[in-house]
């Protein structure tokens, strides 16, 4: 599936060529990878799936403080929240339907994996660091916008419902929006 408007004018990818493509050593300074914004979040990959034969990606969420990310889950992905600045209270559905959330401050950790449904809602702005499955931190770029660099200013993106389903259904990711959560 392509998404046209990921496309340079060549009709390769916008972002290729800021990242290896390939396992190969490489460093980044402070500012620098793939950049997209998603509603009012800015996401930064660091490392995708093409430098790491598909094993998992990094990277990082500048997050202003607002509503929960709706509920969803990916049956292929795994997902990290490390939390470097601000607070975060992640939402999870437990395998025996109990809902639970904690509250991630600076240096907390928390680990949802594939299959479990999840959310989670910014309580203090700041930055975490995820690590996900190779390849689903392409769905910030399918689902956002890009952009040249990280902007808290610039005004929120909100994608249309079918952008938004054509990356959900790209990454087998399922939203449940009735999903209610304790906490929240």
């Amino acid at each position: 599936m392509t998404f046209e408007y990921l496309s340079a004018p060549d009709g390769r990818p916008a972002w290729e060529g800021l990242l290896p493509g390939r396992p190969e050593p490489f460093f980044l300074t402070d500012g620098e990878g793939e950049h997209a914004k998603l509603f009012g979040d800015h996401f930064s990959v660091m490392l995708s799936g093409d430098e790491t034969q598909n094993q998992f990606g990094m990277f990082v969420a500048t997050t202003p403080k607002g509503e929960i990310i709706p509920a969803h889950n990916h049956d292929g992905t795994h997902e990290t929240f490390y939390v470097l600045e601000g607070k975060v209270r992640v939402f999870v559905e437990l395998e025996d339907g109990e809902k639970i959330s904690r509250l991630l401050l600076p240096g907390d950790f928390g680990y949802v994996p594939a299959g479990y449904t999840h959310a989670y809602r910014v309580e203090e702005s700041g930055r975490m660091l995820g690590a996900v499955s190779g390849g689903f931190e392409r769905f910030f770029q399918h689902m956002g916008t890009l952009t040249d660099r990280i902007d808290p200013d610039s005004p929120p993106y909100i994608p249309s419902f079918e952008k938004m389903g054509k990356a959900a259904q790209r990454h087998q990711m399922t939203f449940l929006p009735e999903t209610r959560w304790p906490d929240a």
